[in-house]
C-alpha cells in the first residue's frame, strides 16, 4: 500500500474532504487511474465533487513530488501515487494497463560513458511493454 495520505499530512498539506477522497482513490499499489477514472471513484465517495476540483487536486499532488504522471502511448495521462519508491513500469500493448516492477540492477549504470554524450544523468525511466494475460 502507498503513503500517500500519511506524505501529504506530513507536509501540512490542508486536507479538505475533497482533496481527501482524491488522496483515498489513488491510495496504493499499482494504482494507475487516469484523471476521469479518480473524478469517477471520487464521485462515489463525494457526489459532489467536481471534475475541476479532481483535476486541479492532481496538479497540485503533481507540483508537490507526490504523485508521479505516467503517459504512455499518447493515452491519457495516469497518475501514479508511488512516486517515493523506485520502479519502473510494465505497460500492457493492448488495454494500457499498467503495473510497477521492480527489476535488479542499475540502468544507469548500464549506459556507457561514451552513450552519454557529454549529459550527467541524473534520472532514468524505463518502460517495460508487452501483452498482459488477458490480452495475449
Amino acid at each position: 500500500m502507498s503513503d500517500l495520505l500519511e506524505r501529504l499530512r506530513g507536509r501540512g498539506w490542508r486536507m479538505t474532504s475533497q482533496r481527501r477522497v482524491v488522496a483515498e482513490v489513488l491510495d496504493g499499489d499499482h494504482v494507475h487511474l487516469t484523471a476521469d477514472e479518480v473524478h469517477a471513484r471520487a464521485a462515489q465517495r463525494l457526489p459532489e465533487i467536481s471534475r475541476a476540483t479532481v483535476y486541479n487536486t492532481l496538479g497540485e499532488m503533481v507540483s508537490l513530488g507526490e504523485v508521479i504522471e505516467v503517459s504512455t502511448d499518447g493515452r491519457a495521462k495516469r497518475y501514479d501515487p508511488n512516486a517515493h519508491h523506485p520502479h519502473q513500469h510494465l505497460v500492457c500493448s493492448g488495454c494500457g494497463t499498467i503495473r510497477d516492477v521492480h527489476p535488479t540492477g542499475n540502468p544507469l549504470a548500464e549506459l556507457p560513458a561514451v552513450e552519454r554524450f557529454g549529459f550527467t544523468v541524473s534520472e532514468v525511466e524505463v518502460t517495460y511493454r508487452g501483452l498482459c494475460p488477458s490480452c495475449a
